[in-house]
């Protein structure tokens, strides 16, 4: 689940990124929060394999 947010966040910044469109400082908290639950995700999901 927290895989699947950051994914979403990360590329909401893209789309932001891409059309010039500028919410303000949002769109870099949303690549700070996106990238934190990616790597949470990722250990996470490495973590629960072992």
């Amino acid at each position: 689940m927290l895989f699947t947010i950051g994914i979403i966040l990360v590329v909401l910044w893209l789309i932001g990124l891409v059309s010039s469109y500028t919410l303000g400082g949002f769109i870099y908290v949303a690549l700070v929060i996106g990238v934190i639950l990616l790597i949470t995700g990722f250990f996470r999901r490495s973590h629960a394999r072992h």
